[in-house]
């Protein structure tokens, strides 16, 4: 089989990987942006054409204020500290989740890093952020309602590629592999509609450890599996 071309990964465990060290979850998630980082970079140079993390997702405003106001600071400052970098290697960065959430200050870095990556072409970093898979499938619904109201979708042309352009972002193909770090095994409501078949590889080491390696590994075993997609293989014929 050849290599997955789209991947997502739940960055999973920086608040852990600080505590096992006796330092505050702050500094877990410092580390696990200079994981991203690594990985971004060795995604590139294995071909992956598009990459979609979970960086912030609808339920972690639940977390402590404290925290969630520090993730909020983190990514402004990692998008203005990275940005130059990216774009010099090629990467577009689009952001995937309910934006009118956010600060005004954090969305102007989102845009401007959307346009000043928008004709890059070795690597699409998706970004989710105030992301929830159900909240993007009640979104697209509604998107979907609107149009079929102004007269602009017929139902009886409609079907689930039409139902993907509503989506947040219409060219986020589906998912061949979904890696999560940090020993937990459910998707933890990401990327519900684009992974309805990906293969799933869960690994214990925490996100802040992960490294170049540690992808090839998912990538291998990916290579290694069958995908039947519902249907059957030879072996199955007389099964």
């Amino acid at each position: 089989m050849n290599s997955p071309k789209n991947i997502a990964i739940i960055m999973d465990g920086n608040g852990r990987w600080a505590q096992q060290r006796n330092k505050h979850r702050t500094s877990g998630h410092k580390e696990g942006v200079k994981t991203l980082k690594k990985i971004v970079k060795a995604a590139v140079n294995l071909n992956v054409a598009s990459l979609t993390v979970y960086a912030f997702s609808t339920e972690n405003w639940k977390r402590p204020k404290a925290e969630v106001d520090f993730l909020l600071t983190l990514m402004r400052q990692t998008m203005r500290n990275e940005v130059e970098e990216l774009i010099e290697k090629g990467v577009k960065v689009k952001f995937i989740g309910r934006k009118d959430a956010l600060s005004e200050n954090l969305t102007d870095e989102i845009e401007y890093i959307e346009q000043s990556s928008t004709n890059n072409k070795k690597l699409t970093l998706n970004i989710a952020f105030n992301y929830g898979g159900r909240a993007e499938i009640t979104d697209a619904a509604k998107r979907l309602a609107e149009a079929y109201k102004a007269d602009k979708l017929s139902l009886d042309q409609f079907d689930e590629n039409n139902f993907s352009d509503y989506l947040y972002n219409k060219e986020l193909k589906e998912v061949e592999l979904l890696i999560r770090t940090g020993g937990d095994m459910r998707l933890s409501n990401f990327l519900l509609w684009q992974s309805a078949y990906a293969e799933l590889y869960f690994t214990d080491k925490f996100w802040p450890d992960f490294e170049e390696k540690d992808l090839i590994k998912a990538i291998e075993e990916f290579k290694q599996r069958e995908r039947r997609f519902g249907g059957l293989n030879d072996g199955d014929q007389h099964a």
